[in-house]
């Protein structure tokens, strides 16, 4: 599978991201430059962290006017998978791709830690390969990732079973000590409705290799390709596949199936 990293002025964790889709996981990889309206093909999209054009306004306020989340944008619509991270989460934020907004963080220190995360859904093609419950231990590193959202918006929120990781301490429990930001309901990560999209403040490209200090972040990536792969061996199958080659996706498999299409457009 293809992922494409885009890069806006100012991000510094694109080459991670490079880094491990290509050299750790062994997929291919594409730079997405910010100016450029073309996806070139990638099966999933990374908005990795940084500090897109400074950060200046909103951290994410002028990201989303750039060219290419045009093309995001689409491509999350036809329901191809896209992840922010970090600042890429806030992005996604201020693009109206997923609800709510970053404040600065409590205590209004820039944090850059390890701290631990529940897995909350693993229904998503980003938490598939963990189990509910499971603690993954990832480092993070903001200014600006206190997760806010009103009352209404977090009851739906939890509602649709979005919030994907929370923080908690070692053991899985939720404490408000260990919730580095202050973020509400403990949200470190999040998804869309349809759950092809999704956002998340700790960096799992940083965990991806023992020589970082742990493999945990590993849970992140080895769950997209695995998405991927299982929806391009559903796409292969009778049902879904017609005798002149084109694809009948069944109502069950629609979003999985849509994954292997992106390609092909």
């Amino acid at each position: 599978m293809r992922f494409g990293i885009a890069v806006f002025p100012g991000s510094n964790c694109d080459e991670d991201a490079f880094h491990a889709a290509r050299d750790v996981l062994g997929q291919d990889a594409e730079y997405l430059w910010h100016k450029d309206a073309d996806l070139k093909g990638a099966d999933v999209v990374i908005l990795p962290g940084g500090f897109a054009h400074g950060d200046y306004l909103r951290t994410g306020a002028m990201a989303r006017f750039s060219p290419i989340m045009s093309e995001v944008r689409a491509f999350a619509d036809r329901g191809g998978p896209v992840l922010g991270i970090c600042n890429g989460f806030q992005i996604l934020l201020e693009s109206g791709l997923l609800p709510g907004a970053m404040l600065r963080n409590r205590g209004l220190k820039y944090r850059c830690e390890h701290v631990h995360l529940r897995v909350e859904q693993t229904d998503t093609p980003f938490t598939s390969a963990a189990r509910a419950g499971q603690v993954l231990r990832i480092p993070i590193g903001h200014g600006e990732g206190n997760y806010f959202a009103p009352p209404e918006m977090l009851q739906r929120i939890e509602t649709n079973r979005q919030v994907i990781l929370r923080y908690a301490d070692p053991e899985g429990r939720l404490d408000d000590a260990w919730n580095p930001n202050g973020s509400a309901n403990a949200i470190a990560g999040l998804c869309n409705e349809a759950r092809n999209v999704a956002g998340m403040m700790p960096h799992p490209e940083r965990a991806c290799e023992a020589l970082l200090g742990g493999l945990d972040g590993r849970a992140i990536f080895d769950s997209i390709v695995g998405t991927f792969r299982s929806a391009e061996r559903l796409a292969l199958q009778p049902s879904v596949v017609g005798a002149a080659g084109d694809r009948h996706p069944s109502p069950s498999s629609g979003r999985s199936a849509s994954l292997s299409d992106e390609r092909s457009r």
